[in-house]
C-alpha cells in the first residue's frame, strides 16, 4: 500500500493522546492475558466497553507528556504516511472518510465524520473507560474509533496474523465500518443482547467486514480534496493481508487458541471463513448493498 507522497494530510480527524495518564490512575480492567482472555472474545474490531459493562468513572485524560498530539507534528503528507506507521493510519482515516463522504453524497445524503483517537494503555470514553487490553473499538455514544497502536503487533503476535500495512488499514476501515451502521441505524441491531453463529451481533461485525472492503474496492480511486488520491497503489498482497488479518480474528481461531476448543453458540463476531468472505464480498463488488448480512 502506498500513498501520493505530495498529498497532504488532515490529522483534525485523529487525536492523538499518546502519553497522556487517566487522573487517579484507575484501570477498568486488567491488561496482559487475562485482560485478552476476559474481553477479547466480546468486543475486538466491535463497539464501546459499555456494552461489557466496564463503564467507569474516571475523568478525561490529562497531557502528562510532550509525545501528546505526536501526529499533528509529524504527519503532514503521504510521504510521511509512506515512513510512519500512525501518519500511515492517519491516512487510511483520511481516505476511509474521503469515500464514504462522496458514498453518502452520491446516495443523496450527507456523511457525518468521526474522529480516530490514538491512546496508550487506557482511555476514557463516552461508551465508558477501556484498556488497550479491549483491542480496537467504535464508542457510538462519541463517535469516535479508539486504537491503541500496540495491538498492531498484538495482531501478529498473539493472533498469528501476517501482518503489513494493510492488515492495519483494514482493521480501521472495519472500525468506520460501524460508524456507517451507527449512521444508517443498523449498529444498534446488535444490541439484542444474543450471541451464537446466526446472531444480529454476529451479522454487524460481518456487515462491517463487507463495508471495510467496499472502501478497498474504491481506495485507489477516490480523490481527497484536492482531487487526487491519497492511496496510489493497493497489491494483491495487501488485500491477502488484509484477508489473514480479518481470519485471524475470527471467533473460530480465537477460541480455539483460548479453550482449544469451538463453541459457535458463543460466537459474537463470525468464523474465520465468514469475515474472509464478507470483506471479499464488498472489495469484489465495490457496493454497500451488497454487504446485507441479515437477509
Amino acid at each position: 500500500m502506498q500513498f501520493d507522497d505530495n498529498a497532504n494530510l488532515d490529522t483534525s480527524e485523529v487525536k492523538d493522546v499518546r502519553g497522556s495518564r487517566i487522573p487517579g490512575g484507575r484501570a477498568t480492567v486488567g491488561g496482559g492475558i487475562i485482560g485478552l482472555i476476559a474481553l477479547v472474545m466480546g468486543l475486538l474490531f466491535g463497539v464501546g466497553p459499555e456494552q461489557l459493562g466496564l463503564s467507569s468513572g474516571d475523568q478525561e485524560p490529562a497531557p502528562s507528556s510532550s509525545s501528546v498530539n505526536q501526529v499533528q507534528q509529524a504527519c503532514r503528507t503521504g510521504q510521511d504516511a509512506n515512513a510512519r506507521e500512525d501518519c500511515r493510519l492517519v491516512a487510511v482515516v483520511n481516505s476511509t472518510q474521503d469515500f464514504w463522504r462522496q458514498e453518502f453524497a452520491r446516495r443523496g445524503g450527507q456523511y457525518s465524520p468521526a474522529s480516530t483517537v490514538f491512546f496508550t494503555g487506557r482511555v476514557n470514553t463516552a461508551c465508558g473507560a477501556a484498556t488497550a487490553a479491549v483491542g480496537p473499538f467504535y464508542c457510538p455514544a462519541d463517535r469516535q474509533v479508539y486504537l491503541d497502536l500496540d495491538f498492531f503487533d498484538e495482531l501478529r503476535t498473539k493472533f498469528g496474523a501476517t501482518g503489513g500495512p494493510f492488515a492495519q488499514a483494514y482493521v480501521v476501515a472495519h472500525e468506520y465500518g460501524h460508524h456507517i451502521q451507527n449512521l444508517t441505524g443498523t449498529l444498534q441491531r446488535s444490541q439484542d443482547g444474543r450471541q451464537g453463529a446466526d446472531s444480529n451481533a454476529v451479522k454487524v461485525e460481518l456487515q462491517a467486514d463487507c463495508y471495510a472492503g467496499v472502501w478497498a474496492h474504491h481506495a485507489t480511486n477516490t480523490p481527497d480534496e484536492a482531487g487526487r488520491p491519497l492511496i496510489t497503489s493497493l497489491t494483491d498482497q495487501d488485500i491477502r493481508d488484509g484477508l489473514d488479518a480479518a481470519a485471524a480474528v475470527g471467533d473460530d481461531r480465537i477460541q480455539e487458541k483460548l479453550q482449544a476448543r469451538v463453541t459457535p453458540e458463543a460466537w459474537t463476531h463470525g468464523s474465520a471463513q465468514q469475515r474472509q468472505q464478507w470483506f471479499h464480498q464488498g472489495y469484489r463488488t465495490g457496493d454497500m448493498a451488497q454487504c446485507n448480512t441479515f437477509r
